[in-house]
């Protein structure tokens, strides 16, 4: 297997992902596809933003991952999902190239 080349962020809603069952299920379907995860979860990172001139505030999960190339489809099919699911205008998953020090 290639070494990883790059990280993903995945910023879950926690006001639309209450349900624990739900983020353990989406921590697992990436652990099986990536063989390892790494959940942000103790401390919820808080997001804030504005949308047409008010401000908006979200807690979030942030599920990373490192991997060797990014299969685009397969994430674009991930955030419509979770969009879909979480009935959310927007998930946020960002891609960065990782170096090895």
């Amino acid at each position: 297997m290639a070494p990883p080349d790059h990280s993903v962020e995945i910023f879950v809603p926690l006001v639309a992902a209450a349900d624990p069952a739900y983020l353990r299920a989406l921590e697992q379907e990436l652990l099986d596809r990536f063989g390892g995860v790494t959940s942000f979860a103790r401390a919820p990172a808080q997001g804030r933003w504005t949308d047409g001139g008010t401000a908006e505030t979200d807690e979030l999960i942030i599920f990373q991952v490192m991997t060797a190339g990014l299969d685009r489809p397969w994430w674009a099919a991930l955030r419509a999902r979770l969009e879909r699911d979480l009935e959310q205008k927007e998930v946020l998953i960002r891609a960065q190239p990782v170096e090895r020090l």
